[in-house]
Formats: C-alpha cells, structure tokens, sequence
C-alpha cells in the first residue's frame, strides 16, 4: 500500500446497502479499520437481542460504525466550505466517529447492565490503552489518542466536534435510525440524511441547521420516535434481553456460591469479580458468550439450564403491561405463590421498564441535560427549534415510560399438581395488567 502525505494513493471504498458507499482516503482510517479491536465488532451485533424479533437484524456493531464514519466525513466536506477546518482537527473528528462504539460488549446494553460496565470507558480504554488502536493513533503525535478519547468523553475542546458525533441530531443517531430501519425492515427510521446535511451549518459549539431545513429536522425526531417505540423497545425483544439478563446473573450467582459447572465459566471469571483486563475484554464477543449458552444447558443446575434453553431455542417469556402502583399490592402475594409452585421468583418474574426522551430543550444544571438543536434564522438568529415547530414542541420534554411483567407462562401452565396457586397467578398477573 502506498502513501501520499497521509493520503491513500488509491481510494478504498466499502459497497454499503445503506450509504451506498463509504469512502476511505486517509491513510490513517485505513490503518484503524484493519486493527484487531476495530474487526472484533465484526462478532457484536449492533441490536443486541433484536434480532428474535425482526430476522433481518443481523448487522454489527462494524457495519454501523463504518456508517457513522461516513457520515461524518461528508459532514466534515460540508461543513469545510463554511469554515476553516484544521488536517489535525479533521482526523480527530473521523477517528472519534470511527472508534466510537468499539469498546462495546456482547450483546451491548444488556451484557452492561449485568456487569455495571460502560462502552464509552472501555472504548477510552481501548483509544488510550496497549493496543493496535493506539499505536496506529500515536503514528499522528503523541497527544492524537487522548485528543479522540476526549471527543468520546465530551470534554474535547473543541464543542463543535463533540456535537457532531454526540448531541440530540449527530452521525452516530443519524446512522443508527437509517441502517435499523434498513435490517429490520421497517420504514419508521427513514428520513432525508442529504437534506439535513446540506442544511447544516457550523455554529459556536455545535452544528445549527436553516431554518428552511426544518421539516427535514422534524422528520428526523418523528423517526426516532417511532424507532424507539416500534422496534428497539419492541416487548419480544425485551423478552429476550430479560432471559439474557437472567443467565448472567444465575451464571454469577453459581459462581459466587461455588458450584461445579460442566463448563468452567473461565471467560466470565475476571469480569464476574471486576478485575477483567483490557485484554481480556476485547477477546470477548458475541460468539463466546453463545458458545457457554449452548454447553450451559446441558447444567445440572434447573434455572440455568432452563434459561439457556429458552434463548438459543427462542422459547422467551409472556409478558403483561405492568402498573406499577398495583406491583406494590401484588407483588408479595405472587412472589409468594411463585415459590409455593417451585419457581424462583428472582428469575421467573421480571419487571422490565423502558423510557424515551425523544427531544428536549435545554435544562441547564439537570443531569443528562441535552442541548438543544437551533435553527439558523434568515436574520442570523438562532432559535431553539421547540420554539418553531409545533410538531416538536408537542413532544418536546416529555419523557414516555413502558412498564412490562415477564413470566414462563408455560411453566405455570404445567404446574398441575397446583391448579389453586396457578390459577390464583394468573388472576394477579391479569390484574397487574388491567
């Protein structure tokens, strides 16, 4: 491969179904999606456990970030012809869109609730630690790695940058909702990308967008909206996710008491007591964890091996929409009437809450304020983009909560030794539920 000042000689480009093509003409991006650490997203899904739900979503963490780099190569080309844009400061903003996801784990936001781990620390980690990553990074100055692990981070400098990668309208969301919408089939996240970007203006300390490019900017949070609602909270899926919480936790609870698995749980071993090395975590992915899940159901023990059974073979829990001021009333009574019919009411009775903000105005001083998207007025003004949409301002601040109770209804309907108790379970569960 030859080299000039830092640009390919020949243009490498990606076929993508969703961008078309990706572009790659800096040597040094090149270099970054070759590393071991970049390619080990090739073995993480991007949607986790959606894909019981929607078939089609198969696609990688390594699909969408190669996405996101292009968006913000094209954002950057736009936004060139409106400022001056430092070589340095330019690769910072592609590298950071690059590497953003690839401190990710196992099926993503699952696997960190069970092991209270954060993507975006091990991603800083990976950027800054003994890696093929950073050594490629380095080749740009000793200072280059930190200055991409900031951008991650939110305190880079230059707010800008930072806002273009993570803000209410950025390349990572703009990517997600397009290449979800695409492999799970749905037409919920389709919005004018070229429209939104043609609109895009650089403001003080974050991208603003014309005014006349306003729809294009409602249609864009009306999408994720109806993503959020329609396919990443989809209840099938958090089904799935509960099982997958569940085999986790059992798995840590074994190990903890010390019991004898079949299969010793070694990779699990280090990040089960929080001591896991960097190492250690970037040789675990999605493959690994499967390949316990097929040999732990052949465990002596029940939950276990009932759990693993229920995931490979997608045999998921039932759910009920769940009230959660009746859960307090019910709540003794089932988990006693739970263990009187021999089911443990830790695995079997799960109460799964999701929620969504899909814009808010700025709140300053809150946790996880958000800064608002601002439109560019004819006059040189900028307005917070509620003040001009009534679309927008109808949503805008508030949050939407779904509450779901998951249980083995085929486990309960084979309890016939207890037809009292199981009859009296459903009769709570259907309450829960109204």
């Amino acid at each position: 491969m030859e080299y000039d000042d830092g640009q390919l000689t020949e243009e490498k480009v990606f076929k993508d179904p969703v961008h078309r093509y990706i572009h790659v003409r800096d040597e040094l991006i090149w270099k970054l999606i070759g590393t071991r650490e970049f390619q080990r997203l090739r073995r993480i899904r991007q949607l986790g456990t959606t894909y019981v739900t929607f078939h089609g979503a198969e696609h990688t963490r390594f699909n969408h970030s190669l996405g996101v780099y292009e968006i913000m190569r094209r954002m950057v080309e736009n936004l060139e012809k409106k400022m001056t844009w430092e070589e340095e400061e330019r690769l910072v903003c592609l590298s950071a869109a690059l590497l953003h996801d690839v401190g990710h784990g196992p099926f993503s936001h699952s696997f960190e609730k069970v092991f209270e781990t954060d993507h975006e620390e091990w991603t800083r980690r990976i950027i800054l630690g003994d890696t093929e990553i950073n050594r490629v990074l380095l080749t740009m100055g000793d200072a280059f790695p930190k200055k991409v692990a900031d951008v991650i981070a939110k305190t880079y400098d230059n707010k800008l940058i930072v806002s273009l990668i993570s803000s209410q309208i950025d390349a990572d969301r703009m990517d997600y909702l397009l290449r979800d919408a695409f492999y799970t089939g749905v037409s919920y996240g389709q919005f004018d990308m070229e429209r939104l970007l043609r609109v895009m203006r650089p403001g003080e300390d974050q991208a603003v967008f014309k005014h006349s490019g306003m729809h294009a900017v409602e249609d864009y949070i009306l999408s994720r909206y109806q993503m959020y609602w329609q396919v990443y909270f989809h209840p099938v899926t958090r089904s799935a996710e509960v099982i997958l919480s569940k085999i986790l936790n059992r798995a840590k609870a074994l190990l903890a008491d010390g019991y004898a698995f079949r299969l010793d749980p070694y990779h699990f071993r280090s990040l089960f007591q929080s001591t896991m090395t960097l190492e250690e975590y970037i040789r675990l992915d999605e493959s690994i964890i499967m390949y316990y899940f097929q040999e732990w159901i052949q465990e002596k023990d029940a939950i276990l091996r009932d759990l693993c059974g229920r995931f490979i073979d997608r045999h998921l829990f039932k759910y009920v929409e769940c009230d959660p001021s009746e859960q307090l009333k019910i709540w003794p009574e089932l988990k006693r009437l739970y263990n009187e019919i021999g089911l443990d009411p830790d695995y079997y009775l799960v109460i799964d809450s999701s929620s969504d903000l899909p814009y808010d105005f700025y709140r300053p001083g809150e946790k996880d304020e958000r800064m608002p998207i601002n439109l560019l007025m004819p006059d040189g003004s900028l307005r917070e983009l509620s003040q001009e949409s009534d679309i927008v301002e109808a949503i805008s601040g508030k949050k939407r909560t779904d509450h779901k109770l998951y249980f083995p209804y085929d486990l309960l309907a084979d309890q016939r030794e207890y037809k009292e108790e199981k009859q009296r379970i459903l009769e709570l569960l259907h309450q829960q539920g109204g």
